[in-house]
């Protein structure tokens, strides 16, 4: 076996499957999902942010771009518009509460200060209390886009700093406390990227082709089923599948060919509909660290009473 058929082997022997949950286990927590641009939550998490907050997250949603590259006119201030309404149409089909913009422009946040937005990302962490994060891999493989590699970094960063007590002393005057972010979920953005994580979406499909349908700006599929339907009309042709009306017609859309990654994903793990990613878990600890559970395991057995 060649060197590179052993290292996908080894990561695909340490995937975890995680399935559908009953009784909302996570009610009270928070997760925050940080997108670049308005088509990476449909297209990388959206079936499983779905499924966490069926099981009792509350869900936010950070865009750090304007999107003022991506979409249907040649005004950029139309696109900007276009895709910020958009964006809210999608949290609004995902359940997610609320969206932050930071407003940084498209296809250049590798020209924004790193600190501001990571600063911007640790103040909104705090406030939220997030728990879980979901976002780009940092160092994914074979990411040309800098929007994409810019936000993953930022927010790795600022996860692990929204937790220390030194780091913007101004946010505790206010009454801020220190919030690290425990868990996180880097999508798989590029073929080739590393996974360690399959989610089965089966029971919430239905929301993946919506959050998918509402990205009909700059999306490949979100308003390609109503101008197939457009376009068969000008023929005196129609596809019945497409329905009678354009939304059911992109959603339709979706179905017949929007969904085939997802769907052999999920068939090698024996779902109907699955979502990858690389997780770093809240046990994750620094190489050569001590667990703290094991300190206290030997305090406890070899503490002695200080002699008089």
């Amino acid at each position: 076996m060649s060197k590179k058929k052993e290292a996908q082997k080894s990561i695909l022997d340490e995937v975890v499957i995680e399935p559908a949950v009953p009784d909302r286990p996570h009610e009270g927590k928070i997760l925050v999902v940080v997108q670049a641009h308005a088509d990476d939550i449909p297209f990388f998490c959206a079936g499983t942010v779905a499924k966490l907050i069926d099981e009792g997250y509350t869900g936010y949603l950070i865009q750090t771009t304007n999107d003022e590259k991506c979409g249907p006119t040649t005004s950029i201030g139309e696109t900007v518009l276009s895709n910020e309404r958009e964006v809210d149409a999608l949290a609004e089909a995902l359940d997610l509460k609320t969206v932050f913009n930071l407003g940084y422009r498209n296809h250049r946040l590798d020209e924004a200060s790193p600190t501001e937005l990571r600063s911007r990302l640790i103040l909104l962490f705090r406030y939220l209390k997030a728990d879980t994060v979901f976002t780009f891999n940092p160092w994914g493989h074979g990411e040309e886009n800098p929007d994409h590699y810019v936000t993953g970094q930022a927010v790795e960063a600022a996860c692990w700093m929204a937790g220390m007590n030194k780091d913007y002393p101004e946010h505790l005057a206010i009454g801020l406390q220190p919030h690290g972010v425990r868990e996180k979920y880097y999508w798989v953005a590029r073929p080739g990227q590393p996974f360690n994580r399959v989610v089965d979406i089966s029971a919430h499909i239905h929301k993946k082709i919506a959050s998918m349908s509402v990205n009909k700006s700059q999306g490949p599929a979100g308003s390609r089923g109503s101008r197939l339907k457009a376009g068969l009309a000008e023929k005196g042709l129609r596809l019945p599948a497409l329905g009678d009306d354009d939304e059911t017609a992109d959603r339709e859309y979706i179905k017949l060919f929007g969904l085939d990654s997802y769907k052999r994903l999920g068939r090698e793990y024996g779902f109907d509909y699955a979502e990858r990613f690389y997780y770093v878990s809240p046990e994750f600890r620094f190489t050569g660290a001590t667990a703290p559970d094991r300190i206290q395991q030997y305090t406890s057995a070899h503490a002695v009473p200080i002699s008089d």
